[in-house]
């Protein structure tokens, strides 16, 4: 019985870590988003609340490892369990990644267009790579809500996608730059906001990864993958 009950208070310790890390995983959507329409349009106020969610996810990643921590120290968890533990760690900290890069298109979008900066060069290429990465994210979410590894497999390939629109817009900066030297300036920052973009596809993809090692144990991490299913993301 008393085995019974210490297996039961450690599915309740997990499930409420995971529904927190679901949480975290839902304000840096958040961030994502409003950090994009701010760059879009300007908006202060949102990439100002962009900012100060930040704090928020940071504060929940310390309490996550504190959660993770103690319930690895209480239940010691074996085998599957700790896989999981373990894996989930590691998302909590590309959560708080994703975060990072949202925080940084904000600041980046309040520094353009306080110069007075109107339309964005190559904004519509930029866009295009952002609602990839948004879409990756919000996959890689729902795979780790439903632990679905088919899925978690499936949105890996679109990495490439991100991977390929982020060099194609290096070039064209850089030509735009030696074309017209006034441009430099406002184009760098263009090139930071891709370069966070792409950052949160690789984050986006992690957590994929890690998603199928917790389902089927397999670590394919820094592994020359192809992926099972190449459909588009759910």
């Amino acid at each position: 019985m008393t085995g019974d009950h210490s297996s039961k208070q450690y599915d309740t310790d997990l499930e409420t870590i995971r529904s927190k890390v679901l949480l975290m995983g839902g304000i840096v959507e958040r961030q994502f988003q409003d950090a994009m329409a701010s760059f879009r349009v300007g908006n202060s106020e949102l990439a100002e609340r962009v900012i100060t969610e930040d704090d928020t996810v940071n504060r929940l990643e310390v309490e996550l490892d504190d959660a993770c921590s103690h319930l690895i120290v209480r239940r010691q968890p074996t085998a599957n369990d700790l896989r999981t533990v373990m894996a989930t760690i590691k998302i909590i900290t590309d959560l708080e990644r994703v975060g990072d890069e949202a925080t940084k298109i904000a600041r980046t979008s309040l520094h353009l267009h306080k110069r007075g900066v109107g339309l964005i060069a190559h904004y519509e290429t930029v866009r295009s790579i952002a609602d990839v990465a948004a879409e990756m994210l919000r996959s890689s979410l729902d795979a780790l809500a439903r632990l679905d590894e088919k899925q978690a497999h499936a949105l890996i390939a679109h990495d490439a996608i991100i991977d390929h629109g982020f060099r194609n817009i290096t070039r064209n900066l850089v030509t735009f730059m030696m074309e017209d030297p006034r441009t430099i300036s406002t184009s760098i920052d263009t090139m930071w906001v891709a370069k966070a973009i792409e950052r949160i596809g690789d984050h986006a993809k992690n957590i994929a990864e890690y998603v199928i090692y917790v389902v089927g144990g397999k670590d394919i991490r820094h592994s020359d993958y192809i992926a099972l299913d190449k459909t588009p993301v759910a």
